[in-house]
């Protein structure tokens, strides 16, 4: 009766209001709500704590490297480039860096094609014992590197390719190809296979077709995969001390492991060994980043 009563006074009809945004859109803002709702020190201070934690052991070793010899000041002024000069010419990092170089490319070229062949394959083709190739890729990755010395040493020995750079190279792409390759298979599959068979229509191979349409659109996964080839290669030690002998031959790694003498340690030299070691890699990071994150999502969506 009352509210009958309103109806006629007010001439309205009072109706429930139902919220038209969408359910993820809504969580969204509740998120958001949430996280505005956390003080800011909460989130600052812990982060605070784990950036001064990483870059602290930076800071320290471009201190030595740039630091002269004696000093204790904990700020790098006066800078000085002795111990940088020191291990470019005297230790020979000049051609510990272009072997490294050369390994890192190579690695980086080599991983790559094979697998982005592996992958293709995996992505587009069902064979009997695919599921049994892949859980192999995976299982491999459990495998030290170290187990496999002996083996791969007296396969380069008997191929005569102990004491050169294509060991090393061999052996680091080969252990870099299982993540890879399953990286890469992942990433061709969020490509819709009817674009193939839309340039397959046009009269294109197979081959034309995975080169003018799917290539292209690997890009960010193959900057993934061969930078992270890359990387590995560079900062890797073990191989490089076991297939490589002459000095003329060694790679980084290897040489920082040279400035640190049975007695006494040149920290200066080490320090700045570690910096010209570290600047390929930061500048490799600080360019293909984006593309580094969106490759490795992408290939982790299906598998």
């Amino acid at each position: 009766m009352t509210a009958a009563l309103a109806e006629k006074h007010t001439g309205t009809v009072l109706e429930p209001v139902h919220s038209t945004e969408p359910p993820t859109e809504h969580r969204r803002r509740g998120r958001e709500r949430a996280f505005d709702d956390v003080p800011r020190w909460q989130i600052y201070v812990p982060l605070g704590i784990y950036l001064l934690f990483t870059l602290v052991p930076f800071y320290w070793m471009f201190l030595f490297a740039v630091r002269p010899t004696g000093s204790t000041s904990l700020l790098p002024w006066p800078m000085t480039g002795e111990h940088f000069s020191k291990v470019w010419t005297e230790r020979s990092f000049a051609v510990f860096f272009q072997n490294s170089m050369i390994v890192g490319v190579c690695t980086l070229v080599a991983t790559t094609l094979v697998a982005l062949s592996g992958g293709y394959a995996l992505a587009r083709f069902d064979f009997r014992i695919k599921n049994g190739f892949m859980l192999a890729l995976l299982c491999s990755q459990f495998i030290p590197g170290a187990l496999m010395l002996v083996p791969l040493f007296e396969i380069f020995k008997n191929l005569q390719m102990i004491n050169s750079l294509g060991s090393v190279v061999i052996a680091e792409t080969v252990f870099q190809l299982p993540l890879s390759i399953i990286l890469i298979s992942g990433f061709i599959k969020n490509v819709p296979v009817s674009l193939e068979e839309a340039a397959w229509v046009d009269g294109c191979s197979r081959f034309r077709a995975f080169c003018a349409v799917v290539l292209p659109l690997l890009r960010p996964g193959l900057i993934a995969v061969g930078s992270f080839a890359f990387v590995h290669s560079w900062n890797h030690f073990l191989f490089a001390l076991m297939f490589l002998s002459e000095q003329d031959k060694q790679t980084i790694p290897v040489g920082l492991n040279t400035l640190i003498g049975a007695d006494s340690v040149d920290l200066g030299a080490l320090a700045a060994g570690g910096v010209i070691a570290a600047i390929p890699v930061v500048i490799v990071f600080a360019f293909i980043q984006k593309w580094l994150i969106t490759g490795f999502s992408a290939g982790a969506v299906k598998g």
